[in-house]
């Protein structure tokens, strides 16, 4: 999960996993798996690098 603003100022969590494009037109807008859009106040690389944050943070727990 990752944490982003609306364009309300609001904050909202949203499963990285389910995002399926982002979009700079300019305000960020992002596509979910399920198609619903979501406008946000980051910038599409600060999204990216939220998404891939969250990905390598799940990835690195170990199984034993």
């Amino acid at each position: 999960m990752i944490l982003l603003t609306r364009l309300n100022d609001k904050p909202v969590v949203v499963n990285a996993e389910l995002i399926k494009m982002i979009e700079s037109t300019p305000d960020t807008l992002l596509t979910l798996i399920n198609g619903d859009h979501m406008m946000v106040r980051e910038s599409m690389e600060d999204v990216v690098e939220k998404a891939v944050e969250y990905a390598r943070r799940i990835r690195s727990f170990s199984v034993v």
